[in-house]
């Protein structure tokens, strides 16, 4: 399974979880699936939600008053979420799912994880090896992963692919 990511979403991951930083953004991809790989479009944080540096809680009432506008869009689809996961002291954010991450995965769906880390040292946007997207902006160092849930095998890893990163 792949993941594009479009330069629009990449950049809405980044800013919501870097505003947000020492506490978890959390938000809905749109966007659409296909048989092997899932398009994200957009990505937008929810501002209604309350955060905790090792979790977030999304209020579904806030969730019924976006959907007359979402159903306008019939083209873009809610495919997933994102949300991120951040340094703690010396114990670095990690882009893996947690069991509550895990337990709340559906089956159609993809989720992104963005780790935030205070940067050390400026490294350059790329892919890497293991299917996530990683790099430093400013004060950041952001790895994203993706991952959905493939049948009776549980959680796998999707690819990413992000064109934007490199000339970022």
């Amino acid at each position: 399974m792949r993941v594009y990511l479009s330069e629009n979403a990449f950049l809405a991951l980044l800013l919501g979880s870097a505003e947000v930083y020492k506490k978890e953004c959390l938000g809905f991809l749109l966007g659409y699936k296909l048989e092997d790989r899932f398009i994200v479009e957009h990505a937008f944080s929810f501002q209604a939600a309350s955060r905790r540096h090792k979790g977030v809680v999304y209020h579904k009432k806030n969730h019924k008053k976006i959907e007359p506008i979402l159903e306008k869009f019939d083209k873009l689809q809610i495919i997933g979420d994102f949300h991120s996961h951040t340094q703690f002291g010396a114990t670095k954010g990690l882009p893996i799912p947690s069991k509550e991450d895990i337990q709340s995965m559906r089956p159609e769906h993809i989720y992104l994880i963005i780790a935030v880390n205070n940067n050390q040292k400026t490294l350059a946007w790329g892919e890497n090896r293991d299917g996530t997207v990683s790099g430093s902006v400013g004060d950041f160092f952001f790895k994203i992963s993706a991952y959905f849930l493939e049948g009776h095998s549980g959680v796998k890893r999707a690819h990413i692919h992000c064109p934007f990163p490199p000339g970022f």
